[in-house]
Formats: structure tokens, C-alpha cells, sequence
């Protein structure tokens, strides 16, 4: 489980929203360089700093990531996206593929937990 303090809702709505609005689209200063899905967002706790002060395993993200992918270089590039398990790492070399992939996870994520969250307030002593 990872130590990370932020809303999960609300970061994943941002990745949502980052990914909509073409944030993963290529640089006009690097146009042959490919963006990396979430490391290339502010959801990523390493955004922008090449030291990584921060190790992967402190990212919610690592939360969706299967155990025999916990102790690779990116953890969070080996989420299963789709239902026949493609990744991030598998789709990178197909953009709008990878994208469409993410998409849809992000939003089948985010009403995930929106439902979760509905049943646990229903739940609670009022």
C-alpha cells in the first residue's frame, strides 16, 4: 500500500483531464521525443526532477500495479489498462492505442471509486 496523501479521486480526474486536453501530445521543443504516460504529468511525484527524489513505491499508483510488477524501473507503466492486460509499457509504441487505453481506464477507475465512496457514505451512521 503506498504512503501517498493526495486524493486519488481528484488526481486521477486531473490525469483525466490532462490526457484530454492533448498533455501527452509531443513537445514542440522535443518532437522526437515521446512522452511517458503519468511520468510526464503532475500526477507523477517525480514530475520534473531527474534526481527521483521520491521512490515509485510511495505513489498510489503503485496500488494498481499487479506484485510481480512492483520492483520495475516504472511500476506505474505496468498497470493492466485494458481487459486483456495491455500496459503502458505495451502500448508505447502506438500513441492514440495507448492513449484510448488510458482513457478508458481512467475513467472506469474514477467511477470506481466514485461508487465506492457513494456506498461508504451511505454506510456511515448519519
Amino acid at each position: 500500500m503506498s504512503s501517498d496523501q493526495r486524493d486519488i479521486l481528484e488526481t486521477l480526474k486531473f490525469e483525466l483531464a490532462f490526457l484530454e486536453q492533448g498533455g501527452y501530445g509531443r513537445s514542440v521543443h522535443t518532437p522526437r521525443t515521446p512522452t511517458r504516460s503519468f511520468q510526464d504529468s503532475l500526477t507523477c511525484l517525480n514530475f520534473s526532477d531527474p534526481t527521483m527524489p521520491h521512490p515509485c513505491s510511495e505513489c498510489f499508483l503503485t496500488d494498481f500495479v499487479p506484485k510481480d510488477a512492483q520492483s520495475e524501473n516504472v511500476p506505474c507503466h505496468h498497470i493492466p489498462l485494458t481487459p486483456e492486460g495491455e500496459t503502458v509499457d505495451m502500448l508505447r509504441e502506438h500513441q492514440l492505442k495507448l492513449e484510448d487505453a488510458l482513457r478508458n481506464w481512467l475513467r472506469a477507475t474514477i467511477r470506481r471509486i466514485e461508487r465506492e465512496r457513494a456506498a461508504a457514505a451511505k454506510a456511515e451512521p448519519g
